[in-house]
């Protein structure tokens, strides 16, 4: 076999359906398991409300969060305004919704890695029913299973701070830097000076203007990051647009190719995914070449090798595959060649059928 590595690979759809025999019920084939469609949608449908009701928790969370600044915020202007309480109350108080807005965030990135997976779904399984030629996207699977094995927050730490913050905790930093300079200004008496504003604005030995200062630094800070965050559109949970403005810009003619073939979610992109190169040396090349070919339904190559150490001749397999395939693929070198000799390593780009699409500059 001269070929290259994804050469051999079978059309997409035969990863996914097998045409049925006389009398048979037809089976869903992935990853060498056959299920009866019945068995597989049930699954799907289980899991699927077990993502939704996951990502339910973790946004009421999200909730309860927001509800400690909203309180925290009420209490501490109901005593700001007090004869006998001073104004660093406020300040206080903004150093306690920043805490529970940093903590909002961290949960935030939670709940986009559940609600991730249920747009993934939702987009390339429930939405593909529904539209002709009714089957998945052929690597949905792929960014799914790849998910559930190496979890990993779909949006930034930056992202998640800076959704948050425009969304709820700007109003509530708005409202607190008015209640300070309103207890700043009326009391202990209405101030008719700069001076007097300064005066009552110090803390102890720093000086009023310096806590000013130190006020506006700080919420422009905050406003910056908000601003430099407003084109980060990686939030999945969010109603966002989910796909790319060239299906946007497709022309009317190219709808029936477009009907055909769906465009892939902007957000979930096959190049993320880990790709690896295996190499087998083996005794028993054509048993297993054909249940790579069958089962793992990747292609291979066969090399002519020569091991220097018994100067036996031996062929040498090469497949490329995905992370989710690697422990399938020693399973079945294991089940024919015991003493096969197996070598799993990255590779930085797969182009090719079953991968990325060879496509010129």
């Amino acid at each position: 076999m001269t070929d290259s590595p994804t050469a051999d690979v079978p059309p997409s759809d035969q990863v996914y359906t097998q045409p049925p025999s006389p009398g048979v019920e037809p089976v869903w084939t992935f990853r060498g398991y056959r299920l009866r469609p019945s068995e597989f949608t049930t699954a799907m449908v289980h899991f699927f409300r077990a993502e939704i009701s996951r990502a339910n928790i973790w946004r009421q969370r999200l909730d309860t969060t927001t509800n400690w600044a909203v309180i925290t915020t009420g209490a501490a202007i109901t005593i700001a305004f007090s004869q006998t309480s001073h104004h660093g109350v406020i300040i206080l108080n903004s150093l306690l919704v920043t805490l529970f807005l940093f903590i909002e965030a961290r949960r935030y990135r939670y709940y986009e890695l559940w609600s991730f997976r249920v747009r993934l779904m939702e987009t390339d399984f429930f939405a593909s029913m529904l539209v002709p030629p009714f089957h998945p996207a052929p690597d949905w699977a792929e960014s799914l299973a790849e998910n559930l094995l190496h979890p990993d927050f779909p949006i930034t730490m930056w992202e998640a701070f800076g959704r948050r913050f425009r969304r709820n905790y700007l109003w509530i930093y708005l409202i607190l830097a008015m209640v300070w300079v309103a207890k700043t200004a009326l009391f202990p008496e209405i101030v008719t000076s700069w001076a007097e504003f300064f005066n009552n604005a110090a803390i102890g030995n720093i000086p009023g203007w310096a806590i000013l200062l130190l006020g506006v630094t700080f919420n422009s800070i905050l406003i910056l990051i908000g601003l430099l965050t407003l084109t980060m559109h990686q939030a999945t949970g969010e109603v966002l647009p989910r796909f790319g403005a060239e299906m946007h810009a497709a022309p009317a003619e190219s709808s029936v190719s477009a009907q055909a073939e769906p465009k892939r979610p902007w957000y979930r992109a096959a190049r993320q995914r880990k790709q690896l190169l295996a190499t087998i040396i083996t005794d028993k090349p054509k048993k297993i070449s054909q249940r790579i070919l069958k089962d793992l339904n990747r292609g291979v190559t066969g090399w002519d090798g020569k091991g220097m150490y018994t100067q036996t001749a031996r062929t040498i397999l090469i497949c490329a595959l995905t992370i989710t395939e690697v422990n399938y693929l020693k399973t079945l070198v294991r089940q024919e060649d015991v003493n096969a000799f197996v070598i799993v390593t990255p590779a930085q780009e797969i182009l090719g059928r079953g991968f990325m699409p060879l496509k010129g500059d």
